[in-house]
């Protein structure tokens, strides 16, 4: 393993534990004693996607990935989110136990699990994976996922505290104006 730090050539393993389907590894270059992290994932066998024209893809774990980031993009979502969603939903594809997996159940399982992490991101992945044809189409989604009472599970876009704070200000700023 090369050394981030200097390009040296040789490390040792300082410290190895399982996370979920990854081994995680601390090790330490022998050349420059600077200390990384690395982790290591079994590899699986390979999945082929079933595009909608009918094109068989490899799966590729970083096209999944870079789609949901996108959607996820300045949500407030906890650090590694995103990478744990995108290795649940490889998980769940691999337990499928088929070789061959539609486009379109590997959209559904990324748009269930979204609606259970964060309307927002839901929303944009939607948008393109359903390729809404007009704003009444999009509007009807807003207005299902309103309509389910999941909305208390999401997490709030500005903490209760803050949103208290700015309400007391919001109060008082217009009394202030009024006698100037």
């Amino acid at each position: 393993m090369k050394c981030p730090h200097c390009g040296y050539e040789d490390s040792k393993v300082t410290d190895s534990r399982n996370v979920d389907d990854n081994v995680r590894r601390r090790r330490e270059c022998l050349g420059c004693g600077f200390r990384f992290t690395t982790y290591e994932r079994i590899q699986t066998g390979n999945i082929v996607i079933i595009k909608k024209d009918r094109r068989r893809e490899a799966f590729d774990r970083e096209k999944l990935a870079a789609g949901i980031r996108k959607a996820c993009e300045k949500r407030p979502l906890p650090t590694g989110t995103v990478d744990k969603l995108v290795d649940d939903i490889e998980s769940e594809l691999l337990r499928m136990g088929k070789v061959e997996i539609p486009s379109s159940a590997v959209g559904e399982i990324v748009m269930d699990r979204l609606k259970e992490l964060d309307h927002i991101a839901y929303i944009r992945f939607a948008s393109v994976y359903r390729d809404f044809a007009d704003i009444t189409s999009l509007k009807q989604e807003v207005d299902t996922l309103i309509a389910s009472s999941e909305l208390e599970s999401q997490l709030p876009l500005i903490p209760s505290e803050e949103l208290k704070s700015l309400s007391r200000k919001t109060r008082a700023s217009p009394s202030k104006h009024r006698q100037a």
